[in-house]
């Protein structure tokens, strides 16, 4: 039987739909926003998998390409690995997820949310989230749902509620925020430079927007909902088991974990101290039993020791963030690095400059084809002092990537500034809390030392939550891995000192309130204040002159009838000349012509190239041209590359001439004016005019611009004295990913 849930969300319908499609699934449904759809299906294990102490839980984000109408572009024509796209939409579907399932449940679970269409106006990100809840809950699977997602654009100083990707064009904000009808589960930003009480206004709208959504999953579950599997959890320690353990260990543990020493050292204290439980209980317990016990305990101690006593495994304060250093230009031949490096955590950035050729293309469902500003993140083994195989990047990387690139976006120049292709990579050299947020301070000193304009600094932080039984709770500033591991909250929060431009919250219980959110960001900008000055100590702007190892970049501007004679039949012209001049070249369709080069020599030959098969002819100019045709009447002369020009043989002497070839051949050069232009663009030219009186040596008089056609090049941006770049950015703010647009799009 088909049931059917349907409600009206910013003016468009969201329909949920079960009883349809994939009815052996444990759950299925169908959202539709708009004319975008979803099938997304939820399948359980019916038992545990053994020997693990985590939730098996995986959210699969497939994009069929058919749902917008596009073939995909690999030689195989078929989808392939998930692009950065879906891989980002799964990360965002499951961290509201995740919490909200019973603790101890070991059984496999798998969501996959296809896209079976994209309108290309509503992003289906949001709606996997919906899909995924609804499912999950109309399922056997146990789960603690529902939970709903809504997105928040803020354009012309107004709050407006899911904006389609046309709207985020013009908005300074792209939030999405996810919740329980008791509470905040998720929220993710990427903003331009947007004020605090604009973000919590945000997470407000949308919280009551999502109460409307979960009361249509409601509605489906009171007429389509499975009964729930019965599950035999096993507590995650033994609390007998535990206070033996603590009655064993003693003030030891206490001790061990807040003794101010470094994450190695500790942790190595720590295994010690747990394997020594171990062997004390080994013939009454298993050592997975007493494995338990131990995190249990020291989970409980680190957490009481922040609240309780103020104390924090460090020695640290609360709002306290750890020593900073920041360092530039380390490597020699790179276009630009920044070392960032706050505790034990330590990021390497390093920015490359290329030419516009270089933007990548995108094949996704949605609308963005290209972006010219990229960021990668890698976080190899040894950053953690670990071993194990080094493949490509996994989900996590792309994740933190993104997240670090959202928050320079908004203040990176445009194309039309700045017109480079920059991809920045992070190389996490030392984890222990946070690497993503050392990732934007890393790609703030690596892009000013590059020369690139950034219209100011960003820095960012992570803010973590411990919360007790009775109500307290603590926020931490900068947070070390244990905080991370053993706290509630893990919030990264990005900006300058104006406003946010990126944060993302996980949160691992079931949701916080707005105080808590409040608190947490007025700790953060307080935090990223003191950031940005040791960024700004460092290097206080951007360097003036690029990396002499950088490309530069010229523009020029031609009409746009002539881009069909730069690129050549078959691209073969613009081709030779970037062989001859080793430059880059890109022609946009507006007849903007960018050269790259690292010499300026070759840049001009390639300028000279691109000037002379555009140049018109103009009436008066003089020429130097090869002849290439002999008529009884005269002579034809190609004064530009592909433009001749007719020699009547009355004009090819002072005197008087019989024939044609008893003054020029094919192949001869000779000096031309051109005398007039006709209606059908015929040009007439003349040798007579340029020639001396009679009597003297019969060769043409001299002239400054014989040897090449007289024109003005259009203006350049490296034309200006002192600077080998385009101009800095003191326009409006202004983002691009390869048109100048300001996109804000979660990372998910």
């Amino acid at each position: 039987m088909i049931h059917t849930a349907s409600g009206e969300i910013a003016g468009r319908a969201l329909t949920i739909e079960t009883g349809k499609l994939a009815n052996q699934a444990g759950g299925s449904v169908t959202v539709r926003y708009g004319d975008t759809v979803l099938l997304v299906t939820a399948c359980a294990a019916p038992n545990p998998r053994e020997g693990i102490d985590f939730l098996p839980l995986t959210i699969d984000y497939e994009e069929r390409l058919y749902a917008a109408g596009k073939i995909p572009g690999s030689f195989f024509r078929r989808e392939g690995r998930p692009t950065e796209v879906g891989t980002l939409a799964a990360r965002l579907t499951d961290r509201p997820l995740r919490p909200l399932f019973p603790k101890g449940l070991h059984n496999e679970i798998q969501v996959i949310v296809t896209v079976l269409s994209a309108d290309q106006e509503n992003d289906p990100d949001i709606l996997g989230i919906i899909g995924a809840s609804s499912a999950l809950c109309l399922s056997e699977i146990p789960f603690d749902g529902p939970v709903a997602a809504t997105r928040l654009g803020y354009i012309n100083g107004e709050l407006v509620v899911n904006p389609t990707f046309a709207q985020l064009e013009e908005s300074k904000l792209d939030l999405v925020v996810a919740g329980t009808s008791e509470a905040i589960a998720m929220v993710e930003a990427g903003a331009n430079e947007v004020p605090e009480d604009v973000i919590i206004g945000a997470v407000k709208l949308g919280q009551d927007t999502n109460q409307t959504i979960i009361g249509l999953q409601r509605e489906l579950m009171a007429t389509a909902s499975k009964p729930k599997m019965e599950l035999n959890l096993e507590p995650l320690a033994d609390d007998e088991l535990v206070e033996k353990v603590a009655s064993m260990v003693d003030g030891r543990l206490h001790s061990t974990i807040f003794s101010g020493k470094e994450k190695g050292e500790r942790d190595g204290a720590l295994d010690e101290l747990s394997r020594e439980v171990a062997a004390e209980l080994a013939d009454d317990h298993s050592s997975q039993a007493v494995r338990s016990a131990f995190e249990a305990l020291l989970k409980r101690e680190v957490r009481s020791g922040i609240v309780q006593r103020g104390l924090r495994p460090d020695g640290r304060a609360p709002r306290q963030i750890r020593p900073i250093t920041c360092e530039t230009s380390i490597l020699p031949r790179t276009h630009g690095t920044g070392l960032f490096t706050r505790g034990q955590t330590q990021v390497l950035t390093i920015a490359t400059l290329g030419s516009m050729a270089e933007n990548q293309k995108l094949d996704t469902i949605n609308p963005e084809d290209s972006k010219r500003y990229l960021h990668h993140y890698n976080f190899p083994p040894y950053s953690v002092g670990e071993v194990r195989r080094v493949g490509g990047p996994g989900r996590r990387e792309i994740g933190h990537g993104a997240l670090a690139e959202r928050a320079l976006l908004p203040v990176v120049p445009s194309e039309a500034e700045f017109p480079y292709t920059i991809r920045l990579v992070s190389e996490s050299l030392g984890s222990n809390g946070s690497t993503s947020m050392a990732s934007v301070c890393g790609s703030t000193l690596a892009l000013m030392d590059a020369g690139v304009p950034l219209r100011t600094p960003v820095a960012g932080v992570a803010m973590g939550l411990v919360m007790i039984e009775d109500g307290g709770y603590v926020i931490l500033t900068d947070i070390q891995g244990v905080e991370d591991a053993l706290g509630d909250m893990d919030f990264k929060v990005a900006g300058t000192s104006q406003g946010i431009t990126a944060l993302q919250m996980d949160i691992k219980v079931k949701g916080i309130t707005y105080g808590i959110m409040e608190e947490a960001l007025s700790q953060a900008r307080e935090a990223r204040m003191f950031v940005l000055e040791r960024i700004t100590e460092t290097l206080a702007a951007p360097r003036e002159d690029l990396s002499p190892y950088a490309p530069r970049m010229i523009r020029l501007s031609i009409p746009v009838d002539k881009i069909g004679t730069i690129i050549g039949p078959g691209g073969k012209t613009i081709r030779s000349i970037i062989e001859e001049t080793k430059t880059t070249i890109n022609v946009d369709n507006d007849g903007t012509v960018t050269i790259g080069s690292t010499s300026q020599e070759a840049a001009n030959r390639a300028i000279e190239r691109i000037e002379l098969l555009t140049k018109e002819a103009e009436v008066g100019g003089i020429y130097t041209g090869k002849v290439v045709r002999l008529m009884n009447f005269g002579a034809f002369v190609e004064i530009l590359p592909g433009k001749d020009g007719l020699v009547h043989i009355s004009e090819l002497s002072t005197e008087r001439v019989e024939s044609v070839e008893d003054v020029v051949n094919i192949g001869d050069e000779i000096t031309v004016m051109v005398r007039e232009i006709d209606s059908m663009g015929r040009i007439n030219l003349s040798r007579r005019a340029l020639l001396q009186d009679p009597g003297s040596d019969g060769q043409p008089a001299p002239s400054a611009t014989e040897s090449r056609p007289r024109f003005d090049r259009p203006r350049r941006d490296n034309d200006r004295p002192g600077r080998s770049r385009g101009p800095r950015n003191s326009g409006p703010n202004s983002n691009s990913r390869g048109g100048g647009r300001p996109p804000f799009r979660p990372s998910r």
